[in-house]
């Protein structure tokens, strides 16, 4: 539990000539030719809980079944607004030989096959168009590794921030099935259903140009569970990502980034294992000081509700400090501004019987994730008393491309 928080596949047959000519005339018509508690608080103070709050930011209230999320506009969805329950993030590695005429490729077929599915419109070709009909809120976000830049616009263009973290060995055991990826899908959806065909229809889309090289199927509480939290539960029973940034901080790139990132942002994913039957021989005491929070409610150990900012300077009547020196939420919380950036957690679990293979799949956003999330991580590395139940395996960054206006697809500036 960081703020941080697939084994490659091998090439298969493409679809096949009927299905890229189909596509290729109906983007061209269509599109142009255009290419934690894992929570950071507030440095001070409780004044400031009601703009970092979530307030519609990650946990809207539900949305009907049927909601339809709007594919064309300045950013992608699936960042902002309200969390589904269901996800899988699925990276990919270009085939050898590949060339930005690929890529380019690449984000037509997925531009127009994103924008039928999140409209619920089967793509072209789908064999089983029934199962597009029911959108249940689906989201998919479209991100690009260093790889994606360089082969499209060189090596200068691609930005200090974007591969992967600095190095954290105190607790790191990175595994590389886990880690990397040239593109990357984010999949969101109310229906674990309707999230399985669009992952099977994406990652088939480009199969000739694109090989799967890792997937990470996630879940997290529907928002009805009558608990009324801002955030959700993890495997742990924490209550987790309470604490947000405002919609004026810095997760999107601005005009200070690149011109081919502008409405776009990063995405940092950490897989960590958790340690369930370890976890479980900590007494209720001992697992609320580890975090800082109560586990009824997650609010600070320092008393109030979950939305408040934990007291870090309290001390109990022997002057000891009510939040543990080695608390996550004393490591976790921001310290400056910039420090700031918007959590997405999902849980996994991929056990089998007393096999346990469980944690959590931490998703960050931010605008630059070596000013924002890297010095968080740092703290938390050193000396984060979460770490002996924990253990990040997989870590990620992927640039965020900006969405698409009428006539464009994905990565309209980028292969501009």
């Amino acid at each position: 539990m960081t703020p941080a928080a697939g084994c490659p596949a091998g090439r298969t047959t493409p679809a096949g000539p009927g299905r890229r000519g189909v596509l290729t005339t109906a983007v061209v018509a269509g599109l142009g030719l255009g290419g934690c508690s894992l929570t950071a608080g507030s440095p001070s103070g409780t004044a400031e809980s009601a703009d970092l709050v979530a307030s519609g930011a990650t946990t809207a209230g539900a949305a009907p079944a049927e909601a339809v999320q709007p594919f064309r506009a300045a950013r992608q969805p699936g960042i902002r607004g309200r969390v589904q329950p269901f996800a899988a993030f699925v990276a990919f590695d270009l085939t050898p030989g590949s060339s930005a005429p690929d890529v380019r490729r690449i984000l037509r077929i997925w531009s127009d096959d994103i924008e039928r599915l999140m409209s619920g419109r089967p793509p072209l070709t789908d064999p089983e168009p029934e199962l597009a009909r029911h959108t249940a809120g689906l989201t998919v976000t479209v991100g690009v590794g260093p790889r994606i830049v360089e082969l499209v616009r060189g090596a200068d263009a691609v930005p200090a921030w974007l591969g992967p973290l600095p190095a954290y060995p105190q607790i790191d055991k990175l595994e590389d099935r886990w880690s990397g990826g040239d593109l990357l899908l984010q999949i969101c959806a109310d229906s674990p259903t309707t999230l399985a065909h669009a992952q099977r229809r994406l990652t088939l889309g480009v199969r000739s140009m694109a090989e799967t090289r890792w997937v990470q199927r996630g879940f997290r509480e529907p928002l009805d569970t009558g608990e009324h939290l801002i955030g959700m539960r993890n495997l742990f029973g924490q209550v987790d990502g309470t604490i947000q940034p405002a919609d004026d901080e810095p997760v999107f790139i601005g005009a200070g980034g690149p011109d081919w990132l502008r409405d776009g942002s990063s995405i940092v994913i950490r897989r960590i294992r958790m340690d369930l039957d370890k976890w479980e021989q900590v007494d209720r005491l001992g697992r609320e000081n580890a975090m800082g929070r109560r586990l009824t409610d997650g609010a600070p150990l320092t008393g109030g509700a979950e939305i408040d900012i934990p007291d870090v300077d309290a001390k109990d009547a022997l002057g000891f400090p009510v939040i543990d020196p080695g608390a996550h939420v004393r490591r976790a919380r921001a310290t400056t501004n910039t420090e700031r950036f918007l959590r997405r957690p999902y849980s996994y679990d991929d056990g089998t019987g007393e096999q346990v293979d469980a944690g959590l799949i931490f998703v960050a956003y931010c605008a630059d994730p070596l000013a924002q999330f890297d010095p968080v991580q740092k703290r938390l590395a050193a000396k984060d008393l979460m770490n002996i139940w924990t253990t990040p395996i997989g870590s990620a960054v992927f640039a965020i491309l900006p969405g698409p206006g009428d006539g464009e697809s994905l990565g309209q500036a980028l292969l501009a």
